[in-house]
């Protein structure tokens, strides 16, 4: 089972690289929401064993709150 974690979070972790690579033409707000995503989808990964509903639940709020992060940058 240590494994199977192991490889989803290496998988969201390069998705999320790879992703992030398209960022080019996106406001300072886009770029912290998708980083705030892709960090908070690895933390929830991590601290719920792997669990989809913890990868989504932590995308979510890590979007949130990369969102509200950004919005003073630009």
């Amino acid at each position: 089972m240590k494994t199977m974690n192991r490889f989803a979070v290496t998988m969201v972790t390069a998705a999320v690289l790879l992703g992030l690579g398209g960022c080019g033409g996106m406001s300072t707000q886009q770029k912290d929401t998708a980083i705030g995503a892709g960090v908070g989808a690895v933390g929830g990964a991590v601290l719920t064993g792997g669990s989809a509903v913890g990868t989504i639940g932590g995308a979510v709020v890590g979007g949130v709150i990369g969102n509200q992060v950004g919005k003073d940058k630009d």
